[in-house]
């Protein structure tokens, strides 16, 4: 039996895309694997998967060029304590980023943006510990809102922030382009069983 195999990073939810191509595509297995943000070119590199479900930025061109169909921007959230400043505001509001220069940014922010207060030298964590932090009142976290989601708690408030939307993508070796890529490009991009390219 054929089989594909993609891989997606956490707050991307290809439950949708994973019953339609089923439903099209009985014989050819689909396999999804949930990966860490930091392997999603790697994964690709090393042949774990076939394509990625990934969040932009990702070197499109080395060490081999790849395929990049954009699908959706994430609106990013400001995660913190219940205590922070940000709970006041409301949850239709947005919140200025000028607002947050005087906390800590527990994880880096992929835009390069950071708050001009001094930082702490946090060490390396995962993104559902980052969030353990913030509860705390330690400091802030600024993730996609579908990640803030999916490590929801109690103790935490959330609220979308004035900085770049993240971009998820669809990508694939160039060179490994084949008639099933482009059916699951298809699946994705919302496209009819008997439409064409």
């Amino acid at each position: 039996m054929e089989q594909l195999r993609v891989a997606f990073v956490s707050g991307v939810m290809p439950d949708k895309w994973a019953r339609v191509w089923r439903e099209r595509n009985p014989a050819i297995r689909l396999d999804l694997l949930p990966i860490d943000q930091t392997d999603q070119r790697a994964v690709l590199d090393d042949g774990t998967a076939d394509m990625v479900l990934a969040r932009l930025p990702v070197d499109l061109d080395s060490p081999a060029p790849l395929h990049c169909v954009r699908l959706y921007d994430e609106l990013p959230v400001v995660v913190a304590g219940r205590d922070h400043v940000v709970a006041a505001v409301d949850e239709q509001d947005v919140v200025a980023p000028d607002d947050l220069v005087d906390d800590q940014l527990v994880l880096p922010h992929p835009s390069g943006w950071r708050p001009t207060a001094d930082q702490l030298d946090f060490p390396p964590m995962t993104v559902k510990d980052a969030i353990e932090v913030a509860a705390s009142g330690t400091g802030i976290v600024i993730v996609p809102m579908s990640v803030a989601r999916l490590h929801h708690r109690k103790d935490v408030v959330q609220r979308v922030v004035d900085l770049p939307p993240t971009t998820v993508a669809l990508l694939w070796l160039r060179d490994a382009d084949s008639p099933v890529h482009q059916d699951f490009v298809g699946v994705v991009r919302g496209r009819r069983a008997s439409s064409s390219r």
